[in-house]
């Protein structure tokens, strides 16, 4: 009997660097902030405590640096019970950081310095084959190295454990490696940029989706804000409603819906449902400040869910 790792996040960590101000300044600009707040944070990190929150198991892959910022990301992401012994320290590389700026609306501006988490490569992803092939879903984002990302992905294909890619920050993907994806998770923008065109409506988001399942992709969960998520796959095409809240800070709404995503499927839900659940997720998490800080513990969404339907 194979022994299963749950789900094996590889992804970035980030200490966030996080300024209030009504609105961001034009270029030349200096405006007067209303508060600062040091924050941890990285979209491996996020996801890996928005699953683990829910009640998945979940191992992290990554890179740190030597420095204090490092240890502070380690302890915060064992405190959540997270597997830490496959987040590697670098010796030459600080631990990245991001630059957030937040606005009144709850509107981010964000500037990422990856830092430590480049500092891992093809073979150092390649020495942990056995913890990629022991995962139940791997889940994936785009802040770390192209290459070591499209080796982890391959050898996960090769095992056939699913993976979950959120192609952020968005870039250009070779069609090899989007044939490989189980899952992909582009917000609008993401969307278009994978498929070459402009994405500013549904109608544009499952045209855009499409190409990507012409690339190979086997589903596309486009992620709409507010409006909810768009899943295409080879079955059709299905909207799926968000939960409309009012919107404090939108920092990690994406991660924690990642994080749902991959810890639903991993309970065997089906799709539509997991994605059902990792809207009402993101909802939640944008209700609050901070990255890691705003992501919901299962009681909260179990709450909030059955606030939603009693209401109705």
């Amino acid at each position: 009997m194979v022994f299963k790792l749950g789900i094996v996040v590889i992804g970035s960590l980030n200490m966030d660097m996080v300024v209030r101000t009504n609105r961001a300044p034009n270029a030349g600009e200096t405006l007067m902030g209303q508060a600062f707040a040091l924050s941890p944070g990285g979209k491996g990190a996020n996801q890996a405590v928005a699953a683990a929150r829910l009640g998945a198991e979940v191992s992290m892959i990554g890179s740190v640096g030597k420095d204090t910022f490092g240890s502070e990301m380690l302890e915060i992401i064992k405190q959540e019970g997270i597997h830490i012994e496959h987040i590697s320290v670098s010796e030459t590389e600080a631990t990245g950081v991001a630059s957030i700026v937040i606005e009144e609306d709850g509107e981010n501006r964000i500037i990422v310095v990856p830092g430590a988490n480049i500092d891992l490569f093809a073979e150092d992803i390649q020495a942990l084959e056995t913890v990629i092939s022991q995962a139940e879903m791997i889940v994936m984002q785009l802040e770390m190295e192209l290459a070591m990302s499209e080796h982890a992905i391959a050898i996960a294909h090769g095992y056939g454990i699913p993976i979950i890619l959120n192609p952020a920050p968005a870039r250009r993907l070779k069609d090899e490696m989007l044939s490989q994806v189980t899952y992909l998770t582009p917000n609008e923008t993401e969307a278009g940029i994978l498929a070459g065109m402009t994405v500013d409506s549904i109608e544009t988001a499952e045209r855009a989706a499409r190409i990507l399942l012409q690339k190979g992709v086997k589903n596309v969960i486009v992620t709409l804000g507010s409006k909810g998520a768009l899943i295409v796959n080879a079955e059709g095409a299905k909207s799926v409603p968000g939960f409309p809240v009012k919107a404090i800070d939108t920092v990690a709404a994406g991660d924690s819906f990642n994080g749902a995503l991959a810890q639903q499927l991993v309970l065997g839900k089906t799709l539509e449902e997991a994605v059902s659940f990792a809207n009402a997720v993101g909802a939640l998490a944008v209700g609050k400040e901070g990255a890691i800080p705003s992501l919901p513990q299962l009681s909260e969404v179990e709450q909030f869910l059955k606030h939603v339907s009693a209401v109705k």
